[in-house]
């Protein structure tokens, strides 16, 4: 084969084509992937919106399937593509992304965070966002339409996620006094716009409502109880978030060594920092009580996250990766919301309408804040991690078409790659500082720990007799198991566990896709070590594996073992 030069051959014509239609039937997707003439409109979560993305993707698959490849390139772009879109298929066949609700990724939650990221510069852009606004209550309406008809048919989240969703809402319309719309239509300049985007909050706010009390009224009797997925489910949902198939008993056995792996790695050094005390609750209360390493009030803590963040790119740029000068912006942000998670949005096709984000929603009351856990989140978010990632892709027209730069994310390469960049910077000697380097094991820790409770809940596996820690050996997994284990495997706020918790149960499969993906990175690179021999480059391995766009880790493995 001989490798093209230009992402024209008809592999690359086929995805564009499909990006353009589904952009098309999901405007709100568009805007999460920096399309622009999109922004006007909402999706049709219809029943017949949803039948219009599944004859998408078969025709596409379709199409795909019988196309011949003649590069190495195309080969890759076939194989994300087909894996992609095959996956998607068998999860609308299963009803998951129709019906399945939770508080961090449904199509609830979905429509009312694409407002972050709408422009609003000028008068234009506000009445941009009132036109999207007053659309919210159609596509409610649908949506509700599509999760009667699944519900129907017997699918139907669990109550604690369907209860769940309809508080978060509830918070979203002003119950705790903190009104989304109203803070959104605040921020719309003096003018006779102003006005219209009132009205139009207003609109959105009463859909969110009216939709909230239905899922409580009319959903919730239908819930059932039972948290668990299944099997059959899960196994899915894990391929689905990794791009690969996994044995899910030997990485639940895994799961359990690596967290006892790190956990003695942080006692050793708990030890060093606190006078021989190898408690690592101990040490992380002496580290959260050091003046030294906290910051008061959340501009304070945004500036530190942009200093850090910029001081990572400006070092590593060169040194250690290429980095472009038009991707090496990045906006540390404070969220309109208070959900206490944590993310990054991309940039804007065009790399300059809008800047790569780290966003932070900050928990209401929260002004204090522990820098010697969060280093290693920026790395994370920013550089090495998903934003030196998702933007680099983005530039490389002359290797990807447009839906790998911009259409195709794969949780379990990119978590699993921020995962690693995290190590990375261990291994590059940026968490030499004791504190900086407990913080990054303490977050490896607690994704280890998630492994085991996902797929332990999930498919109500039996805790192993020989567990390395002795904690309940025999008992069978469930919610308030799942809730005592991570508890006694972190460092964090009673209130923010239970959150975690609410969201492995409401997103099977995703939360192990960190730390599962990062163990194939792993193993991607060794093999490449082992492949190349003295022929191996660190910077080369990292540069042309991010070069293969966002794909799936069994078609990454695949690409990479040709290179």
């Amino acid at each position: 084969m001989t490798d093209a030069t230009t992402p024209n051959s008809p592999i690359d014509e086929i995805s564009e084509r499909y990006l353009e239609a589904f952009a098309e039937l999901s405007p709100a997707e568009a805007t999460f992937m920096g399309i622009q003439g999109h922004d006007h409109r909402l999706p049709d979560l219809s029943p017949a919106g949803f039948e219009a993305l599944i004859d998408l993707d078969r025709r596409t698959v379709a199409e795909a399937s019988a196309v011949q490849v003649t590069s190495a390139r195309e080969e890759v772009a076939k194989d994300g593509l087909l894996e992609r879109l095959g996956l998607q298929l068998e999860s609308y066949q299963a009803g998951v992304p129709q019906h399945q609700l939770n508080v961090i990724s449904c199509e609830p939650t979905h429509i009312r965070q694409v407002f972050d990221l709408m422009p609003t510069a000028t008068q234009d852009d506000w009445e941009t966002i009132a036109i999207r606004l007053n659309q919210v209550g159609t596509t409610l309406d649908g949506y509700r339409e599509t999760l009667t008809e699944q519900a129907g048919l017997g699918r139907v989240s669990a109550a604690r996620q369907v209860n769940a969703l309809a508080e978060r809402i509830a918070s979203w319309t002003g119950a705790d006094g903190d009104d989304f719309f109203a803070g959104l239509a605040a921020q719309a300049p003096d003018s006779p716009v102003k006005a219209t985007v009132e009205a139009a909050a207003a609109s959105a706010r009463k859909a969110y409502d009216q939709f909230g009390q239905w899922l409580t009224a009319e959903l919730l009797p239908q819930a059932p109880s039972r948290d668990a997925c299944g099997r059959e489910v899960y196994a899915l949902a894990s391929r689905e978030f990794l791009g690969a198939a996994v044995d899910l008993e030997e990485t639940y056995a895994w799961g359990w060594q690596e967290l006892a792996r790190i956990e003695a790695e942080m006692e050793t050094i708990a030890a060093a920092l606190n006078d021989g005390d190898r408690s690592i609750a101990a040490v992380a209360e002496l580290l959260d009580n050091d003046p030294a390493r906290m910051i008061h009030g959340k501009d304070a803590f945004r500036d530190w996250m942009q200093q850090l963040a910029d001081a990572a790119v400006q070092e590593l740029a060169g040194t250690h990766f290429d980095i472009p000068a038009s991707i090496q912006r990045i906006d540390c942000m404070i969220a309109p919301t208070s959900d206490g998670s944590i993310y990054y949005t991309p940039p804007s096709e065009d790399l300059t309408t809008r800047p790569g984000q780290m966003w932070w929603a900050v928990p209401n009351g929260v002004e204090d804040f522990a820098t010697w856990r969060e280093v290693t989140t920026v790395y994370h978010e920013g550089v090495p991690g998903h934003h030196l990632q998702v933007a680099q892709t983005m530039l490389r027209t002359d290797l990807l078409n447009r839906w790998q730069r911009v259409g195709s994310w794969v949780s379990g390469h990119g978590e699993g790659w921020a995962l690693y960049a995290e190590r990375l910077m261990e291994e590059l000697g940026y968490l030499e500082e004791p504190g900086a380097r407990l913080g990054m094991l303490d977050g490896q820790a607690f994704r280890a720990a998630r492994v085991i409770v996902d797929i332990g809940m999930h498919l109500e596996l039996e805790i192993p007799a020989d567990n390395p820690f002795g904690w309940r050996p025999g008992e069978r997994w469930n919610a308030e198991l799942g809730f005592e284990f991570l508890r006694a495997h972190s460092r964090m706020e009673t209130e923010f566990i239970r959150a975690e918790l609410l969201r492995y149960l409401g997103w099977p499969g995703q939360a192990p896709s960190y730390k599962v993906g990062e163990r194939i990175w792993l193993q991607a690179r060794e093999d490449a070590k082992q492949r190349l021999g003295a022929d191996f480059d660190l910077r080369a391995f990292h540069r042309d594996a991010l070069n293969l766009g966002s794909i799936g880790l069994d078609p990454l493995r695949r690409a990479l073992a040709k290179l």
